[in-house]
């Protein structure tokens, strides 16, 4: 049962939040509006397109990934304004103990990181997908793939190469297919000068082709001109943008790490940051509420100002703590889950010592 008290900080909570994001995704879209103006005019978008394809979509994104900090802010804000006016030292005075007090900060903790996890995994996904397909049409430069030395396995036992794949013509130079039998031995191989994709039979011609039919000591050699393959690889697999999975949700996104780990790619990495960054950042939002609230309920003569720096030191360090540590399983091997989460392992502990360290 919520008290006046629980319903008070509630209110001081959440409307403080609110309000100070809602100023600042209105101050980022003023400027994200001056800086993309010239490209929206050159290529002739439409003011509805704009407006509801692009910038509607646009603000859940920003939104939720500034809510870490401004749910810090919020919490540091008015907790240090009741601890100066001597209000949080009446309440403990009056017999409410501490870890009592906390309950509506985690009431909308919860709340706020409830609303988090949904927004990261399928209504911002939803509407990056309407986002991305106005930004490929008016705002983005024209697709490239860069990757060189293609390995992929599409197939159980089957894998295929390419040195390089250029998207304007779906080709892929120097094609390679290999085939592995079920005691891991090579049955078949061709080699190709390129494939390319027959949208007339939606199927890869390879052109020049030799081709090895191997059965043990014998094998059979064939070569060609044009060879058409039906084998379960798209022209699509390759043209895809590295930011392209911001667009698939929770369910999608998992079935997508699945495909590519099949298909080998070392891509996967990036995939499954994502997947978990989605999960580690509702959470923050208890650990900086947690924070903030122990920092902040301490009166002391710096006030507020002093509070408030103190709170943006640990915030930002914290958030970029959370950025910087995925490169650890990038760059070292470090397993992904770890690496994602280390930063919220090692500020829930800074947490649960600053809530000891707090006024009773």
């Amino acid at each position: 049962m919520l008290k006046k008290i629980d319903i008070y900080i509630i209110k001081k909570f959440l409307g403080t939040f609110f309000f100070a994001l809602l100023m600042v995704v209105c101050v980022i879209i003023v400027f994200d509006i001056s800086e993309k103006l010239e490209d929206f005019l050159k290529n002739n978008a439409p003011m509805k397109a704009i407006v509801f394809d692009y910038y509607l979509n646009l603000v859940p994104y920003f939104a939720n990934m500034l809510s870490p900090l401004f749910i810090f802010i919020a919490v540091i804000f008015f907790t240090s304004k009741m601890a100066s006016n001597s209000e949080i030292v009446a309440i403990l005075s009056g017999g409410v103990k501490f870890n009592r007090l906390l309950r509506p900060f985690l009431i909308c903790a919860f709340f706020l990181s409830g609303l988090s996890y949904y927004l990261n995994n399928f209504l911002i996904p939803a509407a990056n997908k309407e986002r991305l397909v106005f930004e490929e049409i008016y705002y983005r430069n024209k697709l490239r793939n860069f990757a060189k030395d293609i390995h992929m396995k599409i197939d159980d036992g089957t894998y295929i190469y390419m040195s390089n794949f250029v998207i304007d013509l779906n080709l892929g130079n120097n094609f390679s297919l290999e085939k592995f039998n079920n005691k891991g031995e090579l049955s078949y191989k061709l080699l190709s000068d390129n494939a390319k994709w027959d949208t007339t039979v939606n199927q890869w011609m390879v052109t020049n082709f030799v081709e090895r039919h191997i059965d043990g000591l014998e094998e059979v050699v064939e070569s060609g001109p044009k060879k058409h393959l039906d084998i379960n690889l798209k022209p699509e697999e390759f043209k895809r943008r590295t930011n392209y999975v911001i667009a698939m949700n929770y369910f999608e996104l998992n079935e997508f790490i699945a495909e590519q780990k099949f298909k080998g790619s070392h891509q996967v990495v990036l995939y499954e940051i994502e997947k978990h960054q989605r999960m580690a950042y509702p959470f923050a939002t208890f650990i900086l509420t947690l924070i903030g609230v122990s920092i902040s309920s301490r009166k002391v003569r710096g006030g507020i100002g002093l509070h408030i720096g103190l709170g943006l030191l640990i915030s930002f360090s914290y958030i970029l703590f959370m950025r910087v540590s995925s490169t650890f399983a990038i760059n070292s091997g470090m397993p992904v889950i770890l690496a994602v989460w280390i930063p919220n392992i090692l500020y829930s502990l800074l947490a649960f010592y600053l809530i000891k360290k707090a006024p009773k």
